[in-house]
Parts: C-alpha cells; sequence; structure tokens
C-alpha cells in the first residue's frame, strides 16, 4: 500500500471536459443567494479551534484544519461548484444557539448534538458517532452554560452517527440507576442493530466509497459527505432505550419541556421521529428533512427507504406543526429561520420525495427500465433552484433506481437480464467480440480524449475484469472516474469515483483507523439472542454443513430463555425452548463471556482455552463452528 501522501501524487487535474462543466454549473446556478451562510453562523456561542478531538492516547480523530482549502470562496476546477458550496457550509463548527433554552454543537462530527435546557438537567437530542465527539460537544456547551447534569437522552433514529457516542455524555450505570432516561422511537433496538449485523460486511465496505474515510482531504479528492464532512472516528456504543416512544403522535413534558414526537417509521431510517416544541416554537426533523436530497438507498446499502411514506410525515409536519413554529431544525445541518421560511422549506422537501415517487410511478407505468428513468426524470425548475433540495448526499438516479426497486425489485423486466453471464465471463467475451484488449484500449483512449468518461469507465471495466493485471486499463479507468468524481455534484458520487479510481491504482486498503468491526463486544452487550444466531446463521458455509444434522441448547446466564438451535439441510434455525433429550449438547455462557469472545480471538479459541461450559457432546458444537466462514472485509469491488 502506498501512504496518502503517495496516494495524492497520482491525482490529475481536471481535463478541459470538466472545467467547462462545472463553469457551465457555475453560470446556472444562483451563487448570490447567501443566506445559508448567515442561518449556519447565526446564534454562534464558541468553538475549540478547528474542531480538533483527540483519543485519550493522544491520537487525532476529528480535526477540519485539514479542510482550510474549503476558505477559498470560489470552487476550484476540480469539484462541482454547488458541492464546494455545500463542503464550505459543513466546515462551520461550534456552540450555537438556535432560541432561549436550546442550543446545538456542529461540525464535531457528519451529526449534530441538539442540547435542550430543562428545568433540572439537560436533555441531549443524537449523541454522534462516537463518545469521544460527543464528550467534546457537552464540554464545549459547560465551558459556556454551565455544568447541568444529563436528565435525558433522546435518540431520533437508528442511524449510529445518532446514537453511538451516548457513552461520551452518560454512563450505562446512570442508566440502570434511573439517573438519566434514555428514549427512542418504537422498534429501534432491532433496527439499530439489524442494520449493522446482519449485512455489516458488504454495508462497510462499500460504505467507504460513500463516505470516502480512505481518501486524504483535498481539492482533487476528499471535500465532503454532503450531511456533514465525515463520519466521526473513535469508540462507539450503545445503551438500550429505558423509554420508548409507540403511539404515531405522543406528548410528554420532560424536566419541564414539553415534547411532541411524530414518529415517522420507514422513512430515512426504520425507526425515527420528529420532534415539535411549543414552548420555544421549534420543529426537528431529525433526518427527514436536511439541508440535501436524502438517499433512498444509500449507495453503501441497506432496504430502500419509503419516499410515499417520507412525503407524508413531512406533509403532516407541515399541517400539524407549522403554525406554531419560527425555527426548523434537524440533527444535521443548520437551522431554517422565520415561519414562511420554514413553511417553504418544508414544503419543499415533501415535495421532493412525493415528486421523486410519483413520477418514478408513472414512467414506471409508461414501461421504462430503472436506468431509462434515471436518464428521463429532472426536478422542474421551481424546484431544483433551490438549495437545499441538491443532491449533495443522495442523487436523483439513484433514488428513482430505489423507487423501482421498492415496488419492482432489481430486475427490470427484460428477459435478457434473468440470467446475464456472470461479470467476469461476460468482461471476457466483450472484449473477445471487440477485436481485443488493445483494440478496446485504443478505442476507450480516444473516448477519453474527447470527454465521454461515463462510456470510458464502462468499457474498461470489461478490461479490468477480462484481466485485472492489465494496467493500462487500470489506470485508464482510473483516470475517468476521477473526472467523474470531479463533476459529480453528489459528495457520495464524488467519493465513490475517487476511492474507485484509487484503488483501481493502488488496489484495496486496509481499514482504516477507527472504524469497527461487523460486531463489537459493547454491541453483544445489547444484542438480542435471537438476532446473535441469525448472524450465526448467515455465516454457516452450506457445503461445508452438508449432510450434518445437529440439535444444540444454548443458555445465557441470567436471561430467562433458553434457546434450541437446529442444523438441517445446511440452515441454521433457532427457537425458545429445548430439544430436551434429543440435544446432542448445551452451551453455557454469560454475556461478559460472549462479549469478550466476539472482541478476542474467537470461539475456537475459546473453546481450546475452557472459557464455554459445555454439557454433553463437544464435538457438536466444534462441528457447527466448523461450518462458518470467516469474511475478508476488504473484499474486491474494482476487480474480480
Amino acid at each position: 500500500m502506498t501512504s496518502a501522501q503517495d496516494a495524492g501524487s497520482a491525482l490529475k487535474p481536471a481535463t478541459q471536459y470538466t472545467c467547462r462543466a462545472n463553469a457551465a454549473q457555475s453560470a446556472r446556478l444562483d451563487f448570490s443567494d447567501d443566506r445559508c451562510f448567515d442561518e449556519a453562523q447565526r446564534g454562534f456561542v464558541g468553538s475549540i479551534p478547528d474542531a480538533r478531538i483527540t483519543a485519550p492516547d493522544g491520537r487525532v480523530l476529528w480535526d477540519l484544519s485539514a479542510f482550510a482549502f474549503l476558505e477559498n470562496i470560489e470552487s476550484p476546477d476540480s469539484v462541482h461548484p454547488s458541492l464546494w458550496r455545500q463542503a464550505r457550509l459543513n466546515r462551520i463548527h461550534g456552540l450555537f444557539k438556535v432560541c432561549e433554552r436550546m442550543y446545538q454543537v456542529r461540525g464535531f462530527d457528519i451529526a449534530n448534538i441538539t442540547l435542550i435546557e430543562g428545568d433540572t438537567g439537560l436533555i441531549l437530542i443524537d449523541p454522534l458517532t462516537v463518545c469521544e465527539a460527543a464528550a467534546a460537544a457537552l464540554a464545549l456547551y459547560r465551558q459556556h452554560r454551565g455544568d447541568r447534569p444529563v436528565h435525558t437522552v433522546i435518540y431520533s433514529h437508528s442511524h449510529a452517527d445518532h446514537y453511538g457516542g451516548v457513552e461520551g455524555v452518560v454512563t450505562p450505570e446512570q442508566v440502570s440507576r434511573g439517573q438519566v432516561r434514555v428514549i427512542a422511537p418504537a422498534g429501534f433496538m432491532d433496527a439499530a442493530i439489524a442494520e449493522n449485523i446482519l449485512a455489516g460486511i458488504p454495508m462497510r465496505r462499500r460504505g467507504l466509497f460513500q463516505f470516502g474515510p480512505t481518501l486524504a482531504p483535498g481539492v482533487r479528492s476528499h471535500v465532503d459527505s454532503g450531511l456533514g464532512k465525515a463520519m466521526g472516528r473513535g469508540t462507539q456504543s450503545l445503551i438500550a432505550p429505558t423509554q420508548s416512544i409507540e403511539q404515531p403522535v405522543e406528548r410528554h413534558t420532560i424536566d419541564g419541556v414539553d415534547i411532541v414526537f411524530q414518529l415517522t417509521p420507514e422513512t430515512e431510517a426504520p425507526a425515527e421521529m420528529n420532534f415539535h416544541f411549543p414552548q420555544f416554537k421549534v420543529l426537528n426533523l431529525a433526518e427527514n428533512g436536511c439541508h440535501t436530497m436524502h438517499n433512498l438507498c444509500p449507495i453503501r446499502g441497506a432496504k430502500t427507504r419509503d419516499a410515499l411514506a417520507w412525503s407524508k410525515y413531512l406533509d403532516a409536519a407541515l399541517n400539524d406543526f407549522i403554525e406554531e413554529t419560527d425555527v426548523v431544525i434537524a440533527q444535521h445541518h443548520w437551522p431554517t429561520w422565520g415561519r414562511e421560511r420554514a413553511r417553504k422549506f418544508l414544503t419543499e422537501q415533501r415535495d421532493l420525495y412525493r415528486l421523486m415517487h410519483d413520477q418514478t410511478l408513472r414512467l414506471m407505468s409508461h414501461g421504462l427500465t430503472p436506468h431509462e428513468i434515471a436518464q428521463e426524470f429532472r426536478l422542474p425548475a421551481s424546484l431544483e433552484k433551490s438549495w437545499h433540495v441538491r443532491p449533495y448526499y443522495g442523487a436523483i438516479a439513484h433514488n428513482v433506481r430505489a423507487v423501482y426497486a421498492h415496488y419492482m425489485g432489481p430486475y427490470d423486466g427484460n428477459p435478457v437480464n434473468l440470467d446475464p453471464l456472470a461479470p467476469q465471463a461476460a468482461a471476457q467475451k466483450y472484449i473477445e467480440y471487440m477485436g481485443g484488449a488493445d483494440a478496446v484500449l485504443a478505442r476507450a483512449q480516444a473516448d477519453f480524449e474527447a470527454g465521454n468518461y461515463r462510456w470510458v469507465v464502462q468499457v474498461t471495466h470489461h478490461l479490468v475484469f477480462a484481466d485485472p493485471g492489465n494496467q493500462r486499463a487500470r489506470q485508464l479507468a482510473a483516470d475517468a472516474m476521477e473526472q467523474l468524481a470531479y463533476q459529480s455534484e453528489s459528495s457520495t458520487w464524488r467519493n465513490a469515483y475517487a476511492l474507485g479510481a484509487k484503488e483501481l491504482r493502488f488496489g484495496a486498503p486496509k481499514p482504516p483507523p477507527g472504524v469497527p468491526g461487523i460486531i463489537t463486544p459493547k454491541v453483544v452487550a445489547m444484542l438480542p439472542m435471537g438476532m446473535f444466531f441469525d448472524f450465526l446463521a448467515m455465516r454457516v458455509n452450506a457445503d461445508k454443513a452438508e449432510g450434518l444434522r445437529l440439535r444444540i441448547d444454548w443458555v445465557m446466564e441470567g436471561e430467562p430463555e433458553r434457546w434450541k438451535l437446529t442444523l438441517s439441510h445446511s440452515a441454521l434455525s433457532h427457537a425458545v425452548g429445548s430439544h430436551d433429550a434429543e440435544a446432542m449438547a448445551t452451551v453455557r455462557m454469560s454475556r461478559a463471556t460472549l462479549a469478550a469472545i466476539i472482541g478476542g480471538a474467537g470461539f475456537a479459541a475459546a473453546m481450546q482455552q475452557g472459557q464455554i461450559p459445555i454439557e454433553g457432546d463437544v464435538h457438536a458444537l466444534r462441528q457447527l463452528l466448523g461450518t462458518m466462514d470467516s469474511f475478508n472485509p476488504m473484499f474486491n469491488i474494482l476487480e474480480p
């Protein structure tokens, strides 16, 4: 592997075609509208230099000084001018006053933490991604506002950047003793854990392309992540909620603060909710209404989101709360002040998701395929001129495909696509039909010189898959991806293209520092056992398990349920109960032991060391564990 500096030296300048494309965008968009910069800095109280956050051992976890190049107002040729504007806004950091008794710390993470002064303590909404960032944000607040204790923590939704730093602001002991309440929307725990466990390995690998943590900051590399500067690095945690919001709308008074909770399931997250604060005339849209077009399916992968439900919940918030709202905030970005400006913001966000939903269905009904819809769809001029619907995080092309898949699945209806050749085999046939690698390279180079970068990426993909060692093809593909990155308004598309170019040139990286594994000991401590067994089941290699029939009982100390595991026909099933006399073995362990095994050398080593008490046939458990695959979290994406 090369260093970031070596990788950076390979970056090439924008071509004449990229310069023209970005210049055209500069001429088309109204950059004189700078109200967002005023709103992003309104209420500033103070910050720490460059929002620099370190770990106890001195490692730098967060430091915006690396993005000092964003101080330039004029965008460089290698960045879409609209994305440059968003990246500059997302570099603004510190403690900000929203209104009396309500503050936000922004720019210490990709997300915001909202702090509300109750009668006796603080109500905190979303304690960021990592403990170190959350602790730094709370310390900054206390520096300026006094040492108020934490009374309640609220998770707005089930994504890790909104709960992972919770142990930076409270301890599990404070929660277990009842000193601090933790409130979350219905279904929070299942949603928070499931997404990161069952599909965690491919999702984390693809997440590198979405957020670009292995890309060095710079005008030809990483500039932003759309929702914020970047994902936080450090220690992640999770404390289970002590109270769940179950009804579509619930009203509670928490430490003297009136809060109306509006559940919005299956929108930006499977479990999510908005908040209205009638005393303060503040509407908090969580992540359902931010200063960007959001994802209906992020490029890291996730279950597709319900665009229709999303628009309807925003419509309900508009109808129910806007007349008693003077400022709209969210758990990303900056507030929108003034009732009419807030009304316009919320109306346009609602219409954005409704439009993508309805127009995709309309074009589907004309027989268009996902790729054709992506090419056809356009936002109306009345909507696309609003900065907050620009595609900094999501993208129209990807979102309309997500709507299509939500209703129709991944198949486009054309029998040609029912059972195509696998990518490597198809690539070899394509290159053969095109006259061989040298002929394809010559034509691809000519297309590159003509600025046809999308096609160059497509055709060189076949060259690389047919022969991963073809360095000329890899370099040309990287050059084309780089130009597409420079032209991308979506930060996630820019990051994906830029990392694609980097991996074509230098190979797949090692996991970046601070990126946690698929399942961490702290998560194991909260994991429902049924979900843990689902995690084991997805690791069973069907070939290795062929012919095995196993019946194992599993007992967790201090927990009421006994579990029975059954392996048959290479499928591992589980249920509450016991195999009784038919159990071949019974496994007993504590949560602490399970967490230590997951965080350490694994089950096989723990069995050898006698850490897992087993009654009955020890070989039965060894056979079960012997069927399970290990995974390379840095599997290839740009090559076979």
